[in-house]
Protein backbone atom coordinates (compact mmCIF):
# COMPACT_ATOMS: atom_id res chain seq x y z
CA UNK A 1 0.00 0.00 0.00
CA UNK A 2 1.05 3.21 -1.11
CA UNK A 3 2.11 5.86 1.72
CA UNK A 4 2.22 10.13 1.26
CA UNK A 5 4.18 12.00 3.43
CA UNK A 6 4.60 16.32 2.85
CA UNK A 7 8.01 17.68 3.73
CA UNK A 8 9.42 21.28 4.43
CA UNK A 9 11.65 22.05 2.58
CA UNK A 10 13.80 25.28 3.03
CA UNK A 11 15.73 27.26 0.25
CA UNK A 12 13.32 26.73 -2.79
CA UNK A 13 12.25 30.00 -4.74
CA UNK A 14 11.35 29.11 -8.19
CA UNK A 15 9.93 26.56 -10.34
CA UNK A 16 13.55 25.38 -11.18
CA UNK A 17 13.79 24.59 -7.47
CA UNK A 18 10.83 22.43 -7.74
CA UNK A 19 11.88 20.63 -10.93
CA UNK A 20 15.23 19.94 -9.21
CA UNK A 21 13.84 18.50 -5.87
CA UNK A 22 11.29 16.78 -7.95
CA UNK A 23 13.63 14.82 -10.20
CA UNK A 24 16.21 13.76 -7.03
CA UNK A 25 13.19 12.48 -5.19
CA UNK A 26 11.63 10.86 -8.03
CA UNK A 27 14.75 8.85 -8.88
CA UNK A 28 14.46 7.34 -5.17
CA UNK A 29 13.01 3.22 -5.08
CA UNK A 30 9.33 3.04 -4.90
CA UNK A 31 8.71 6.57 -5.17
CA UNK A 32 5.27 6.90 -7.23
CA UNK A 33 4.71 10.86 -7.37
CA UNK A 34 6.32 14.20 -6.05
CA UNK A 35 5.25 17.47 -5.94
CA UNK A 36 7.59 20.36 -5.16
CA UNK A 37 5.98 23.46 -4.46
CA UNK A 38 8.38 26.48 -4.04
CA UNK A 39 5.32 29.08 -2.72
CA UNK A 40 4.61 26.78 0.33
CA UNK A 41 8.24 25.24 0.62
CA UNK A 42 7.05 21.66 0.52
CA UNK A 43 7.47 18.56 -1.14
CA UNK A 44 5.12 15.67 -0.91
CA UNK A 45 6.25 12.23 -1.58
CA UNK A 46 4.27 9.17 -2.52
CA UNK A 47 5.51 5.90 -2.17
CA UNK A 48 5.29 1.97 -1.84
CA UNK A 49 6.07 1.46 0.69
CA UNK A 50 6.38 4.71 3.12
CA UNK A 51 9.03 6.85 1.73
CA UNK A 52 12.42 6.68 3.98
CA UNK A 53 12.38 9.96 5.90
CA UNK A 54 16.49 10.01 5.08
CA UNK A 55 16.19 8.77 1.48
CA UNK A 56 14.05 12.09 1.04
CA UNK A 57 16.54 14.10 2.88
CA UNK A 58 19.37 12.74 0.83
CA UNK A 59 17.98 13.25 -2.25
CA UNK A 60 16.85 17.01 -1.61
CA UNK A 61 20.18 17.74 -0.45
CA UNK A 62 21.89 16.42 -3.99
CA UNK A 63 19.26 18.90 -5.26
CA UNK A 64 21.01 21.83 -3.01
CA UNK A 65 18.31 22.47 -0.81
CA UNK A 66 17.62 21.59 2.74
CA UNK A 67 14.78 19.29 4.31
CA UNK A 68 13.59 20.67 7.24
CA UNK A 69 11.27 17.91 8.31
CA UNK A 70 7.62 16.59 8.07
CA UNK A 71 5.46 19.32 7.65
CA UNK A 72 2.51 19.31 10.15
Amino acid sequence: MSSTVTYTVSGMSCGHCEKAINGEVSALPGVTAVAADSRAGTVTVTAEPAPSDEQVAAAVDEAGYELVGRAS
